[in-house]
């Protein structure tokens, strides 16, 4: 469990620092390792559904001691039954909202984002005080000696704990392999749980807002009027035609989502740096990106140098060979190395050098 809550934690603070960097990391957020992105928080997303069955476990285990009588006896056990309130509390909210934001569902008031990492920053808070609290236990378990400890594991070696350690190991194994396929391709054809399968989508990659839900249909198919915009100290605008135009360039890039998962593609288009040096961009200049969406959460995105500047970094206008579907962006999309899906802007307007 401790494991689990700490490989969750850790890749959960660069799934959001990838996504909301403070503004002194704009430019420096790396844009390599390519599958970085993808390998963190799709480790994320499976190390957190597999302690969901550690922490059902773990709390049938304890359940009897959170009742014990008095509930109290000194300021050091009333702190440490403090600290286990907030950690069953925040772990369990952690874990439950996180396994529901894998299925974009939200039954709450609240923004899920700021919440999910707000609370796991409290969850860490209690753990390390429930440790604190604890300290003078641990430290006096492991200087009873080897002869004590060796006679404490035999005493809770007994059958009901081998059953119950062996029925959760089947446990994590069962959902870690049948949801893990969504973002480790190899074992996709074992994704049977998982809310996405990486082959089932529009040219055989999954999508998680379509053209319709963003309500940019109808722009979509007035394209013959669609013109990109780019600002900057020689600002132009180009058609469709006038950016196939152009030269073109294929790369082969994954595309990875906060839900868990992603898949590796062939994207064609025009590298974002020629269009930044078109522009007259100044070295190490950034990038504001509009969308034709109307309202939502990305539909502006901020891309640091970092990426701007990347040679991967593209204005997509083909995947896997063939023109862009309208789920997948159509006409022209965001594809950068070793950034979240939500940053992979879609139905691109507009290009700002900043």
């Amino acid at each position: 469990m401790g494991v689990a809550v700490a490989v969750c934690f850790a890749t959960g603070l660069v799934s959001h620092y990838l996504q909301h960097p403070p503004g002194w990391a704009v430019d420096i957020a790396p844009s390599r390792p390519v599958w970085g992105y993808r390998f963190s928080q799709g480790l994320h997303v499976a190390s957190g559904i597999a302690a969901i069955p550690l922490l059902l476990v773990k709390l049938w285990a304890v359940y009897p001691r959170l009742f014990v009588w008095p509930p109290v006896r000194s300021v050091r056990h009333a702190l440490e039954r403090a600290s286990v309130a907030v950690l069953v509390g925040a772990a369990t909210f952690q874990l439950f909202s996180g396994l529901l934001n894998t299925v974009q569902w939200y039954p709450w008031p609240f923004s899920f984002v700021p919440v999910h990492f707000a609370v796991a920053w409290l969850l860490v808070g209690a753990l390390v005080l429930h440790l604190a609290v604890k300290w003078p236990d641990i430290r006096a378990h492991w200087r009873r000696g080897a002869e004590a400890t060796a006679a404490l594991s035999a005493e809770g070696a007994g059958p009901d704990r081998r059953s119950l350690l062996l029925g959760l190991a089947a446990a994590v194994g069962a959902v870690t392999v049948t949801t893990v396929g969504q973002s480790f391709t190899p074992l996709k054809s074992l994704d049977l749980l998982a809310p996405r399968h990486p082959d089932h989508g529009p040219q055989d990659l999954p999508v998680n807002r379509t053209a319709a839900a963003a309500g940019v249909l109808p722009a979509v198919r007035a394209v013959a009027d669609w013109r990109l915009e780019v600002a900057g100290p020689r600002p132009f605008r180009l058609s469709l035609d006038e950016l196939r135009a152009l030269p073109q360039t294929e790369v082969e890039l994954p595309i990875a989502c906060v839900e868990g998962w992603s898949k590796n593609a062939r994207w064609t288009g025009v590298r974002i740096k020629d269009l930044l040096e078109r522009a007259g961009a100044p070295p190490g200049a950034r990038l504001r990106v509009e969308s034709l969406e109307v309202r939502g959460t990305y539909r502006v995105m901020e891309m640091g140098s970092e990426y701007a500047h990347d040679p991967l970094t593209l204005l997509a206008l083909a995947l896997n060979g063939q023109v862009l579907s309208a789920d997948h962006g159509y006409p022209a999309r965001i594809i950068a190395p070793n950034r979240p899906g939500v940053l992979q802007t879609k139905w691109v307007a507009r290009l700002e050098v900043r």
